[in-house]
């Protein structure tokens, strides 16, 4: 995948946490059990919903594709996390990197459109009620749900393709928890400043534009709630919009300190820090969040759990 004789790196090593040898089994068993409770979690609520007629809402259709999403890009990182844990050596091939690279971000995108899509959804529920069933139907959710992953997987693939064509001729050691962009872009034994640039606008208007639309939505969903007479009815429309807000305000939070810059150096601690958060923590919160704030998706996992009478697709 090198485009020049310097491109003599074949394979790199993946620094994760230095200065952690002692502790090496705790956090294995730690991150191996975070990785359970995602996996059940988002199969749970996937299942509860798929399983479940009345559910089969664009709002709960948006959560179940959601979790189903959450189940692959947590695969993409965290297995191979866990064996570098027990690896010394915590090798990556060249290739490799490279592929765990473009499915992470293909699949972190494929989310943030995603996310930006159930922010439409709930302004088109709370701002347009009347036009809501006509607008948004299940049909049309899932034309949106598969439009977020055609786009997400093609998006970046002009940049991984770019940086893949680097000359990387040492060192070869990433300073971060798994393969990613910048921590790659350091590596490079040339000047990177084109693609720096190219890489800070790739990621500011995946992240600042569709974070955009959503503040505007929100903004607008505000402004008609507090149009409400009664608290009961304002209570209701803000309980549909609140475990988004939660998702939203976590995910891309990190993921703009951590991929809107324009420089190659970076507080590598933080860095790994907010990566754990958005590769990790958010995957398990979101089902707990839209579990415990839902009440009809709390029903339908329990009737699933308790053998209640269900009918599929």
């Amino acid at each position: 995948m090198g485009a020049s004789n310097q491109s003599t790196v074949t394979e790199f090593i993946i620094a994760g946490f230095p200065g952690i040898e002692d502790i090496r089994p705790i956090l294995f068993m730690l991150l191996l059990l975070t990785y359970l409770l995602i996996i059940t979690g988002n199969i749970i609520i996937f299942t509860a919903i798929w399983i479940q007629p009345r559910l089969h809402a664009p709002m709960y259709i948006f959560i179940a594709v959601l979790s189903f999403l959450e189940l692959w890009y947590t695969a993409v990182t965290i297995p191979k996390m866990l064996y570098n844990l027990l690896d010394a050596t915590r090798l990556i091939s060249f290739r490799g990197c490279f592929l765990q690279t473009y499915f992470f971000h293909a699949l972190g995108i494929t989310e943030i459109l995603l996310l930006t899509s159930m922010a439409y959804d709930r302004y088109l529920a709370i701002c347009n009620p009347l036009h809501y069933p006509t607008l948004m139907t299940s049909k049309f959710g899932l034309k949106l749900a598969s439009s977020c992953w055609l786009c997400g997987f093609l998006y970046p693939l002009p940049e991984i393709i770019l940086i893949s064509r680097l000359p990387f001729c040492g060192p070869n050691v990433i300073d971060h928890i798994f393969c990613d962009l910048p921590p790659l872009l350091s590596l490079a034994c040339t000047d990177t400043s084109l693609s720096v640039l190219v890489d800070f606008m790739f990621n500011a208007f995946i992240l600042l534009g569709p974070c955009l639309l959503i503040l505007l939505s929100y903004i607008m969903i505000i402004q008609t709630v507090l149009r409400i007479r009664s608290s009961e009815g304002r209570k209701k429309a803000f309980s549909t919009c609140g475990s988004h807000l939660i998702v939203v305000t976590m995910f891309f939070g990190t993921t703009s300190f951590m991929y809107v810059r324009l420089t190659k150096t970076y507080s590598l601690t933080y860095d790994r820090l907010f990566s754990v958060v958005y590769s990790v923590l958010t995957p398990l919160m979101n089902p707990v969040i839209y579990s415990l704030r839902n009440k009809e998706i709390r029903d339908a996992i329990w009737k699933m759990m308790t053998g209640g009478q269900l009918s599929f697709f």
